[in-house]
């Protein structure tokens, strides 16, 4: 199979926002993540990337697959006023189907932030059977930081 030349990262934010410092706010606020267990996609640049080092105890991330982004777009994708994406909507945003927007999407071809009336964040219940722990880091048995290709199947069970 061959790889995207364009990766995609799905970012969850996992902790909540008191005694946070202003900087990580900030920055939670850039990627629309206000809330815990939010999470939302962007592509994997080196600006991110310094956004989410510094998000690293707050946040967990990886890349995203194209299944995935497929079932978190068709399930927990919405447009303004909280309904879901449809291919009437799409069609006046010059996409035929949900199927060729999110195959846009994955390509680098469209951003959801930019476009109109898409809210670029998904919300998502807790994950089925819990986290692990949310104080602890990824490479210490817990759920923070970057995960790689894991996060899929953290999405998975949090949609």
């Amino acid at each position: 199979m061959s790889k995207s030349k364009f990766e995609l990262l799905a970012v969850i934010r996992l902790r909540g926002s008191v005694d946070q410092p202003a900087g990580i706010l900030h920055a939670l606020d850039l990627l629309n993540l206000n809330r815990p267990n939010h999470a939302c996609v962007i592509p994997n640049d080196g600006t991110h990337n310094g956004m989410l080092q510094k998000l690293k105890d707050v946040v967990t991330w990886g890349e995203i697959d194209k299944k995935t982004l497929t079932e978190l777009i068709k399930k927990r994708g919405r447009i303004q006023g909280n309904k879901k994406i449809t291919a009437k909507f799409l069609k006046e945003h010059k996409f035929e189907t949900v199927n060729e927007f999110i195959g846009a999407v994955f390509e680098g071809k469209a951003d959801m932030r930019r476009i109109d009336g898409v809210k670029p964040l998904f919300r998502l219940h807790p994950p089925r059977k819990g986290f692990k722990s949310v104080k602890t880091p990824v490479t210490k048995g817990g759920d923070l930081g970057y995960r790689g290709v894991e996060i899929n199947a953290l999405l998975e069970r949090m949609m």
